[in-house]
């Protein structure tokens, strides 16, 4: 599409944008009409059976996009994903990208919507960043499901011997509440239920999102979700979802959903968008089943990882690789000077205020000062036997002197380096970063696992808090000591481990800036999403359901009547 000047808002650029027919993009991934389920002329779900039409085809290159530690704002790994797929096309390469859905959450929130930005966008945005084909809402109803069941069971005589109290399942909704974190359910009359204390998360921080992401299959999905424990029994038995004979109607429910949905960049690269977990509570990576499909369309398959590469990718490499059975063979680690500059400690960013003006001005210094935590993530890359490439996510108020201290730091570190104006310029803009990635890609794969899942859960936490964030010690409340016990007498001590943290930094702190060592990580509580397979310890005060800001971006959003467009949307 013709770019202009002066870059529009992400919402102008989309609605102005060339759209082919959604079978013309299943075309060009080696699909026919068979292979999809249209929703409109630009969206479909992709059969789960297109994958074993494409099984004898070879694998692409896998290359994750991640970040360094970042600012509240992100530093564009969606965009720098869509903008690096459509550069590739540009050195005549073929590409398929892999992302999440978003959240509501955030989309009227603060954040924005997870469809990229400026000229490297998925589309249609609006769709993308609403609705869609209806996942996120299958989730919510599967999860709810499952909790009115537990609680009508318990109002019915608790046959199983249900302790209240153990009950971990919560209910969810795709809208940030606040006032719903903490609630007490059965008041009323004896009709009205049991009362006791529960509570609200986001949609996406369910287990149910979770399996979605994770599942290989409609039947994996059902035995995963009768794996989901929701409590314990007076004896301290696990009670599962299976046990309450709820499985079978949240896969009915799920049905649908566990079909990966297709869309195209501006530049008509086949985008394949399916799940949404949180990074800082679930695995913060898009589906399994959508790689699986993805990797056989295309030369290069790209998928992202959510946060910075301590948390997404981290949990990439040691949860979702496992499922899956693929293996990265290159990583884009997304550095904007923003979030370089945030990591000399001296700035604060706040969401929804303008940066401050000591940031905006031209510091060298300021880069080589904050590179503390791009090393680190390098390192964790490395770790892994994976070959890293950093990209300048390029900003029009970024100075040349500070882009090149970004270079001289990749140099010294041993690692490509590319500036990418992705953003700005599209597909153009990322070809650099493009060559770069082929590059790595090429290289040997000494791809390995952090830790052995045979090992006990403390030594799987604590190979996570030394070797990625570089803690010197990792101390558990009584209460986490106990529960870890419970888990590994229950059977559940070989999953992986996926942290719950802050993602604005390498230590449970998020005011903590940089690549701090040696400091003490607190495990507070330890929880088991059995059904998805892994242990997930808490660090610090995390919020499974955030809260809107004073001005929310919902206030902004609007239809014109007029043309019938969305308008507002970022």
């Amino acid at each position: 599409m013709a770019l202009r000047t002066a870059v529009p808002s992400d919402i102008e650029i989309a609605q102005a944008a060339k759209l082919e027919p959604i079978e013309a993009i299943a075309e060009k991934m080696g699909l026919s009409r068979n292979d999809i389920e249209l929703y409109g002329d630009h969206i479909a779900k992709v059969k789960l059976e297109a994958r074993d039409k494409l099984k004898e085809r070879p694998n692409a290159k896998y290359i994750l996009v991640t970040a360094i530690t970042p600012t509240p704002l992100g530093e564009g790994k969606s965009t720098t994903t869509v903008g690096l797929g459509q550069g590739l096309h540009h050195i005549g390469k073929t590409a398929t990208i892999a992302i999440r859905q978003p959240s509501q959450g955030p989309t009227f929130g603060i954040k924005g919507g997870a469809a990229g930005g400026g000229y490297s966008q998925v589309v249609p945005m609006e769709q993308f960043n609403l609705h869609m084909t209806g996942d996120i809402h299958a989730v919510t109803a599967a999860n709810n499901l499952l909790a009115a069941m537990i609680d009508n069971h318990i109002y019915q005589g608790n046959e199983l011997d249900i302790d209240p109290y153990s009950i971990t399942w919560r209910r969810v909704l795709d809208v940030n509440d606040r006032d719903l974190r903490n609630i007490v359910l059965g008041l009323g009359g004896k009709a009205d239920g049991r009362p006791r204390a529960s509570g609200f998360d986001i949609s996406v921080a369910s287990e149910v999102m979770a399996i979605l992401a994770l599942t290989t299959g409609l039947r994996d999905m059902r035995e995963r979700f009768s794996r989901i424990v929701i409590g314990q029994t007076g004896a301290r038995m696990p009670v599962t979802a299976e046990d309450l004979k709820a499985a079978g109607a949240m896969t009915v429910l799920m049905k649908e959903a566990i079909k990966p949905n297709l869309f195209q960049t501006l530049e008509n690269t086949p985008a394949l968008v399916h799940a949404g977990p949180f990074a800082n509570i679930a695995h913060g990576n898009s589906s399994v089943i959508a790689d699986q499909i993805g990797i056989k369309t295309a030369d290069y398959l790209l998928t992202e990882a959510g946060f910075g590469a301590d948390i997404g990718a981290e949990k990439f490499f040691n949860i979702k690789c496992r499922y899956s059975g693929l293996r990265p063979d290159a990583a884009v680690i997304v550095a904007t000077i923003r979030a370089l500059k945030l990591h000399t400690g001296k700035y604060r960013v706040v969401p929804g205020r303008p940066l401050p003006d000591e940031m905006l001005k031209e510091n060298p210094d300021d880069i080589c000062d904050g590179a503390a935590n791009l090393r680190k993530q390098i390192e964790n890359m490395r770790k892994h036997g994976v070959s890293p490439v950093v990209c300048v996510n390029h900003f029009t108020s970024d100075f040349d002197s500070e882009v090149e201290a970004v270079f001289e730091i990749a140099k010294e570190m041993g690692v490509r380096c590319a500036r990418s104006d992705h953003w700005a310029e599209g597909g153009a803009g990322s070809v650099d970063l493009a060559r770069a990635v082929v590059e790595a890609a090429e290289e040997p794969a000494h791809f390995k696992f952090l830790y052995e899942l045979e090992q006990p859960i403390k030594a799987k936490i604590e190979a996570i808090a030394r070797e990625i964030y570089g803690a010197g010690e990792v101390v558990y409340e009584a209460k986490a000591a106990s529960q870890i016990r419970q888990y590994e007498k229950n059977g559940f001590g070989n999953l992986p481990i996926c942290m719950a943290k802050t993602h604005l930094s390498l230590t449970a702190d998020p005011g903590v800036k940089g690549a701090p060592s040696g400091f003490t990580f607190p495990i507070r509580e330890v929880r088991a999403s059995v059904g998805a397979g892994f242990i997930y310890p808490l660090a610090g005060e995390m919020r499974t359901m955030p809260g809107l800001p004073s001005h929310p971006a919902a206030e902004n959003v609007d239809i014109d009547f007029e043309t019938g467009r969305v308008v507002g949307l970022f």
